[in-house]
């Protein structure tokens, strides 16, 4: 018989996740924002060589265009909520779904909240590829790609087969590792900008998830909690 973790185990286990992950990109964080250490020549080699080749490819530069438009955190987190809504109403199991929009509300916030912290500038990119306002860390499409990504496979894990879950996993990943080089590539977005990103995002669906299941998995039917 397999065993179900108890409430507080859950929560010490997503709470464990968040400081895994969070205070590594904490200290990223504060180390560009002071621009100290190696990271920030880094970035800065880093945006001038990807946006030199980007002006050196209209083609590239083209697309990229066209994905930051279908990558914005508006229309990922729509996507992600109407998975939520499929859920509830197609597979009859409402706590997931709410728990699957929750945890992409959560994340919105959370992105938010995380750029008026650290309040880094955007970079400088002379002939610019693209105008972005508002602060540069973390990469708000990065971590709305990766939140959604892991919510909406957490999310869909009951009813996947063997092959969905590989491919759903690999998806969300490629969605994300391309939304992540579409901003550098237009030099919106620092490399660390994205990195942070990613890893807060993945990071606050997962631990979400982890103290879900522990509070559901006593009560709940087995879709609900798988």
């Amino acid at each position: 018989m397999r065993r179900t973790p108890l409430p507080w185990r859950a929560l010490l286990r997503a709470g464990a996740l968040a400081l895994g992950v969070g205070i590594p990109v904490a200290a990223l964080a504060y180390v560009v924002r002071a621009d100290v250490g190696p990271v920030a020549g880094w970035d800065e080699h880093a945006i001038r060589e990807t946006t030199d080749w980007t002006r050196a490819h209209p083609a590239v530069h083209q697309a990229a265009l066209v994905w930051q438009e279908l990558s914005q955190p508006r229309w990922v987190y729509l996507a992600g909520s109407l998975v939520c809504v499929w859920v509830w109403r197609s597979r009859r199991a409402p706590g997931r779904a709410a728990w699957g929009f929750g945890t992409l509300m959560a994340s919105w916030l959370v992105a938010n909240l995380s750029k008026e912290a650290v309040q880094r500038a955007r970079p400088v990119v002379q002939d610019a590829l693209v105008h972005a306002g508002g602060t540069s860390f973390p990469s708000g499409h990065a971590f709305a790609s990766a939140a959604t990504g892991t919510t909406v496979t957490l999310l869909l894990w009951p009813w996947l087969g063997r092959r969905a879950r590989v491919a759903v996993p690999a998806g969300a990943a490629a969605f994300t590792l391309v939304t992540g080089a579409d901003r550098v590539l237009l030099g919106a977005h620092y490399p660390s900008d994205v990195v942070g990103g990613i890893l807060l995002g993945a990071t606050v669906a997962g631990a979400s998830y982890l103290g879900y299941h522990g509070f559901t998995s006593r009560s709940a039917t087995p879709l609900e909690t798988a």
